[in-house]
């Protein structure tokens, strides 16, 4: 109960960060414009981090490659955000994003269709990473493919879209990727209101995402879950379908992560091939270890106090950042097995 306590406390002082950060500038509560942008992006990390434990912490599925589902719901969005630039056609539609009429395109792809419409550019951050867990999932879970074997594949999965994404001819804007967005919703972007809505929307989908994992982790789906990940093959001798359970919660948890980097993009304002970087689906791993596996709550923790000693570390020695995050690992490991939230929490009998 106390734990849940703070929970509900942290969350509500992250809520009201846009509104002390409308408050006069010389008052004491004010908060910069900075922390309320940078707490917005933790908070997606947050989703992405959650949606991590869901797979790795329950169901033992121990995904190197989350940080493509997160940049397909980021590219997804921004290929709407680009949509919203550029000369207006007949019916008021964008013609052709700047950077495609820079390169010379005489007409939109096929796969740009649609994306000129808010509602189509979510239902695309969703089922984009979703169809691609659903197809890698049932191929490796049904070859009983596990463990590390599954890791290397799902990192490989991501080295694969970077490379193909950082070529011009795929019609996602090379390297450069997507940048320089001006609108969201008729709502101009780098705006104190639009950065207020975007973070609310944010901390509405962390609260929905832990609330559906609750519901999921304390339900008899949730029990077989973790029994799979402790004696997988004695729930299957027990006649469950081993298959379809891990694939409901990998694709489930590919959703989450696609809405969050959805979210994440518009905050940042860019979105480029350098997102499907394999070291950043690691780093998401380590913010679960570190703030302890198979909690849901212990994701969040990791997800924050990490992202918060980066900011900080790399502000102040940014080639410090990789060895502080690798000790972090490594210490964490040896003196904190259940991880940071194991420093509130009595271990389980």
């Amino acid at each position: 109960m106390t734990l849940r306590l703070v929970l509900a406390g942290a969350i509500l002082l992250l809520a009201l960060l846009p509104v002390l950060n409308r408050m006069p500038a010389e008052s004491a509560l004010h908060v910069s414009d900075f922390v309320v942008s940078v707490s917005g992006k933790w908070i997606t990390y947050a989703v992405l981090a959650l949606a991590i434990d869901l797979a790795w912490g329950y169901a033992g599925i121990l995904s190197l490659g989350h940080g493509a589902f997160f940049a397909l719901g980021g590219y997804a969005i921004g290929m709407h955000l680009m949509r919203l630039i550029g000369p207006r056609g007949v019916y008021g539609h964008p013609v052709l994003p700047d950077f495609m009429v820079f390169l010379g395109y005489q007409k939109l792809p096929w796969y740009w269709l649609g994306f000129d419409h808010f509602p189509f550019a979510i239902l695309m951050a969703m089922a984009v990473p979703g169809l691609l867990a659903l197809v890698v999932g049932y191929l490796a879970f049904r070859s009983r493919i596990t463990g590390v074997y599954l890791s290397i594949i799902t990192q490989a999965l991501t080295y694969a879209l970077m490379l193909a994404f950082f070529r011009n001819d795929m019609g996602f804007g090379g390297n450069n990727g997507f940048t320089d967005f001006k609108e969201l919703l008729g709502m101009p972007l780098n705006t104190p209101n639009a950065r207020s809505v975007l973070f609310y929307a944010s901390l509405v989908l962390l609260v929905l995402s832990l609330w559906l994992c609750s519901v999921i982790t304390r339900s008899k789906l949730g029990r077989v879950l973790v029994a799979i990940r402790d004696a997988e093959s004695r729930v299957r001798f027990l006649g469950y379908d081993v298959t379809q359970h891990k694939l409901f919660v990998f694709v489930l948890s590919a959703v989450l992560a696609g809405l969050a980097g959805a979210l994440y993009v518009p905050q940042v304002g860019i979105i480029n091939p350098g997102e499907f970087s394999p070291g950043n689906s690691i780093e998401a791993v380590i913010w679960v270890a570190v703030g302890g596996r198979g909690t849901l709550v212990g994701a969040l923790l990791g997800a924050f106090s990490v992202n918060a000693l980066k900011t900080w570390l790399t502000t102040v020695a940014p080639d410090l950042w990789l060895f502080a995050l690798g000790g972090l690992f490594v210490a964490v490991t040896l003196f904190l097995p259940r991880g940071l939230i194991g420093l509130f929490t009595k271990a389980p009998k």
